[in-house]
């Protein structure tokens, strides 16, 4: 048996096992307590370093928003020893009007609102869970929040759809507990879907909101962008000052095109698909495969002006690249 893989409850219970024959020595109980004293240091002491990278806590409206940072999230959590975390406020059961070529996957009429409204939820639940599982996402909060219908104004969200006072204690409760280094949310403008605005302005109001005692985290929204596209200028949502950016332009990047592997073949973007294709019951997810090259963030005016430094260095890290080069003899 080998104890460094046997939990440590049951290397207790091995450890504190009699003799049936025989009762044990002082030297056999003095050896027992020290070995009980070393394991439970152990592995106290395995708990408390198997994560020494950045914590971040991601908050979205819906299952498959977090395709957004997938790349980051990926290399952050699989080669910098990063802990991601992810709010899903809405289970996303008003996409039903896109499962047309699901309803064959899922055996289920899901564009029937009906039928829809209620097997979505579980059916989106499983497969965030599954691209959860590839970017290396550590847990999902779902918030079971009603995902109404698609509106650009958050104050039909906040004002009648969502239980926005449960929600806010629970964003206190997981920035509370979490340690955050950063949390990231979807850039908020004028144009995009009303559910991402107010998830993201409740993100924002539950970092504020954190007593001056405790550490907040950096806050960054983020979008996707073509190379050859320009970048979009973003200032604040007029009746929600709390989104204002600090700078109009985005300040940090993620390079999707990153190459590495042999003939530098492979990049970024084979993950984001990955993810992508497990939200199998949004068809239109999938028209999103290989459409952006860089994941872009921007720095809300509520973080400390000494937290750039911390953001900057973040993704500086992201940016070097950590695959060996692969040659092999006689191929070019």
């Amino acid at each position: 048996m080998c104890f460094f893989h046997t939990p440590l409850p049951k290397m207790i219970a091995i450890l504190k096992q009699k003799p049936v024959l025989q009762r044990p020595s002082m030297i056999q109980k003095t050896l027992t307590r020290l070995a009980l004293q070393f394991i439970v240091a152990l592995f106290l002491t395995t708990a408390a370093t198997a994560q020494t990278g950045s914590r971040v806590l991601i908050v979205d409206a819906h299952p498959d928003d977090e395709t957004a940072y997938a790349a980051t999230v990926y290399k952050l959590t699989h080669d910098f020893n990063g802990l991601v975390d992810l709010v899903v406020v809405t289970n996303g059961e008003a996409g039903f009007k896109y499962s047309t070529l699901a309803e064959k996957y899922y055996n289920l009429k899901l564009t029937d609102e009906t039928v829809g409204r209620k097997y979505l939820p579980g059916i989106r639940h499983k497969e965030l869970e599954a691209a959860g599982k590839i970017i290396g996402l550590h847990h999902i909060f779902f918030l079971d929040q009603r995902d109404n219908r698609y509106t650009l104004d958050p104050h039909e969200v906040l004002d009648s759809n969502w239980d926005v006072p449960k929600v806010k204690a629970k964003l206190k409760e997981i920035l509370t507990e979490g340690h955050y280094d950063f949390v990231f949310t979807l850039v908020p403008t004028d144009s995009t879907h009303g559910h991402h605005k107010a998830a993201t302005i409740l993100a924002l109001t539950a970092v504020n909101d954190l007593p001056a005692s405790t550490p907040h985290p950096i806050v960054l929204a983020g979008t996707v962008r073509k190379k050859d596209a320009p970048q979009v200028a973003f200032h604040a949502l007029s009746e929600f000052p709390i989104t204002q950016i600090a700078d109009s332009l985005p300040q940090y990047q993620f390079d999707r095109t990153q190459s590495f592997g042999f003939r530098h073949n492979l990049n970024y973007k084979v993950i984001v698909n990955w993810e992508i294709a497990e939200h199998k019951s949004q068809g239109t997810m999938q028209l999103g495969m290989n459409q952006g090259d860089l994941e872009e963030f921007y720095y809300y005016s509520i973080n400390a002006p000494e937290g750039r430094a911390k953001a900057k260095a973040l993704f500086d890290k992201l940016a070097t690249k950590t695959y060996p080069e692969l040659t092999y003899p006689g191929i070019k």
